[in-house]
């Protein structure tokens, strides 16, 4: 029975994330807007006769056992669908690990997917999606595969037009713990009506669209790691016409009007920035 498929695994951005309340059962009710972009895990998947998982990955700071999402994922499925076989995972991981771009949930999208398709399960999208949730707030948007306004936890989604804009994104090669920024964070504000009503005709035009660009975590990211404050004012200097911290960070996103200003931004940080920083071009999907 021994098949193999492999997948890409998008990362994302989030171009708008407001934080409306803390909810009893520990997590953050929040409306979001998302676009896939080209940065992109591989995620090779093999079935066999036998049982048992597998994963393997690139990155060796990236766990390889059941704390992986990706494991994880594998392990959802095989119990909700009652299959047995020996499932082997396989990534090559080019998203920074802990970077607020959905690596680790879009990893466990793909394995969800990939397992559907090999072992001819027939789940449909929501079925998988509703899987999907209980890994990570962000699966059920990879599986999605298109760009989208989440609220709730961010499992709840109404798929929206983006252009296919193009991004500068800078990773200063540290991790930023999710938990602390939420503990940082100002929740003063929770009154407010942050419901993400805007139109379509402000996503499709970046100068509008950055009006209303807003990330409400950035402020305690900003708190706890001051350079993430000052990678976001350099993409800014290089020309982008907004940038935002993408998550919980540290990831920091440059908005831009084409592929040649990006790229010509990306030298412009890369010879000006602290030389361990990773800078990404990508494009939105």
């Amino acid at each position: 029975m021994s098949r193999s498929v492999t997948l890409f695994a998008p990362a994302k951005v989030n171009l708008i994330l407001r934080v409306l309340r803390k909810r009893q059962d520990g997590y953050h009710d929040i409306s979001t807007l998302m676009q896939p972009v080209s940065i992109h895990d591989e995620i090779t998947i093999r079935v066999d006769d036998g049982t048992g998982i597998t994963l393997s990955c690139s990155n060796p700071a990236v766990p390889a056992d059941n704390t992986n999402l990706a494991w994880r994922a594998a392990e959802l499925f095989l119990n909700h669908t009652g299959i047995t076989c020996r499932a082997g995972i396989d990534i090559k991981k080019n998203i920074p690990a802990g970077a607020g771009l959905g690596g680790g949930s879009s990893d466990a999208a793909s394995v969800l997917m990939g397992l559907n398709t090999l072992l001819d399960a027939g789940l449909g999208a929501d079925e998988l999606m509703r899987i999907g949730a209980s890994i990570g707030s962000d699966v059920p948007f990879f599986i999605l595969g298109t760009p989208a306004i989440a609220t709730g936890r961010g499992e709840v989604l109404e798929p929206v037009s983006l252009p296919r804009y193009w991004y500068v994104l800078v990773n200063p090669g540290f991790e930023v713990s999710t938990a602390l920024v939420y503990k940082n964070l100002d929740l003063t504000k929770a009154m407010q009506d942050y419901i993400l009503t805007y139109s379509g005709e402000v996503f499709e035009n970046p100068d509008k669209l950055v009006t209303v660009m807003v990330n409400d975590l950035e402020a305690a990211a900003f708190g706890l790691h001051p350079e993430i404050r000052a990678i976001k004012d350099a993409i800014l200097s290089a020309g982008a016409v907004g940038a935002l911290m993408s998550g919980s960070g540290p990831t920091v996103f440059g908005l831009f009007r084409g592929r040649a200003q990006a790229h010509a931004a990306a030298e412009t940080l890369k010879a000006g920035l602290d030389g361990g920083y990773l800078v990404y071009v990508a494009e939105g999907l």
